[in-house]
């Protein structure tokens, strides 16, 4: 079996499909993504606080004041 894709104008659609399908051709439906989806995604997305930022500078900062240690 081989695998197709065609695009076909929207006024066109229905009439091609029925040819198609009247062939025994299998017409297979594209997964549209809704932009709800995204937004539903892009809500789960974690937002750090400041009080979360602030471990990581003061981190940086304990980092910059490391001295090399002499022999």
């Amino acid at each position: 079996m081989e695998t197709l894709i065609i695009n076909i104008p929207d006024k066109k659609s229905t009439l091609v499909k029925q040819i198609l399908k009247g062939m025994g051709v299998t017409i297979q439906q594209t997964n549209k993504t809704i932009p709800s989806n995204y937004k539903q995604k892009l809500a789960r997305v974690s937002v750090w606080t400041d009080e979360d930022l602030k471990a990581f500078e003061e981190g940086t900062k304990a980092f910059e004041n490391l001295k090399p240690h002499q022999w």
